[in-house]
């Protein structure tokens, strides 16, 4: 159990990382890109998978959110992510970061998708 609580916290230490180096003007804008994807699919309550299904509900945090990270950080600059690895170890301390922003997004593009839905399905049903 040990082992897995040190692994918990590394794997959120890397996405503060990973948080941070996106903000970083000497990332590519392809590490970017997917950085904020990885971040964004991490910090999401909807996951690819939901949770309620029997065992493949958290495979998808337990591969897909390490594999996205390891390629991230493949992506970016050693320097970045040194610099980064400091700032994160100081913000896990103070807390989790707070994006009204990107949240007020994301919860849009779920209604929007949802609105979408609901439209095709009534028009497939009428």
């Amino acid at each position: 159990m040990k082992k897995l609580k040190v692994w918990a916290r590394k794997l959120k230490r890397q996405l503060f990382v990973l948080y941070l180096a996106y903000k970083d003007e000497r990332v590519p804008w392809f590490a970017k890109l997917f950085t904020a994807c990885v971040v964004a699919y991490a910090f999401s309550p909807i996951d690819l998978i939901p949770d309620f299904i029997p065992i493949l509900g958290y495979l998808d945090d337990v591969i897909l959110v390490p594999l996205g990270i390891m390629f991230a950080l493949k992506m970016i600059p050693k320097e970045v992510i040194a610099e980064c690895e400091i700032k994160a170890e100081e913000m896990m301390k103070k807390g989790k970061p707070e994006n009204w922003v990107v949240g007020s997004l994301i919860i849009l593009v779920w209604c929007i998708i949802s609105f979408w839905m609901i439209v095709k399905l009534s028009q497939f049903f009428t």
